[in-house]
């Protein structure tokens, strides 16, 4: 993957972000792709969305040690823009191939572009998040990107509500 170059997105990144965690996680979060803190580090969710994320994941009860955390691309798309759907192709394959090894009981969707990829292409984050969809025998959550909840902070309240539904979802099927 360090060497993939399946699409433009390889020309200007510093590193790939492939994904990390518990590789024996039943907890699969899944955003965009990496910013510029995650391009430089090669390590998803480290920058602020990252540091929120963690705040998040701690307010239910979990961390870095007990989910995996993904993108969709693994290379930063230039100015953090969305990535384009060619190169979405490009990387989905490698997000298969961790959700094949992982094989979660719950995905979380951190954002709309993870949502609909994952989910629905359809979908929309703003009316659509904290719905469960259950897919394969797998659940899946769309939610707000902790980025776009730096951006307007009126959102967080939603997300907290997700997150508790996330819990109650984890003590349902009683993951571990």
């Amino acid at each position: 993957m360090a060497d993939c170059r399946g699409c433009r997105l390889a020309q200007t990144r510093r590193h790939t972000a492939f994904g990390e965690g518990n590789r024996a996680a039943q907890v699969l979060l899944v955003g965009e792709g990496p910013g510029r803190e995650e391009d430089l580090q090669g390590r998803p969710f480290v920058g602020p969305a990252g540091r929120l994320l963690d705040r998040m994941l701690a307010a239910v009860g979990l961390d870095r040690e007990t989910v995996y955390i993904a993108n969709v691309v693994k290379c930063r798309p230039p100015g953090n823009r969305n990535p384009e759907p060619d190169e979405a192709a490009a990387c989905l394959p490698y997000l298969r191939a961790q959700y094949a090894l992982l094989r979660p009981k719950i995905v979380v969707c951190l954002g709309a572009v993870a949502a609909r990829y994952l989910c629905d292409p359809g979908i929309r984050i703003t009316r659509d998040r904290g719905r469960w969809r259950e897919k394969g025998g797998v659940w899946f959550l769309p939610t707000y990107h902790p980025a776009a909840l730096l951006r307007d902070e009126s959102k967080k309240r939603e997300a907290w509500l997700d997150l508790q539904a996330l819990a109650a979802k984890i003590k349902e099927l009683e993951i571990q």
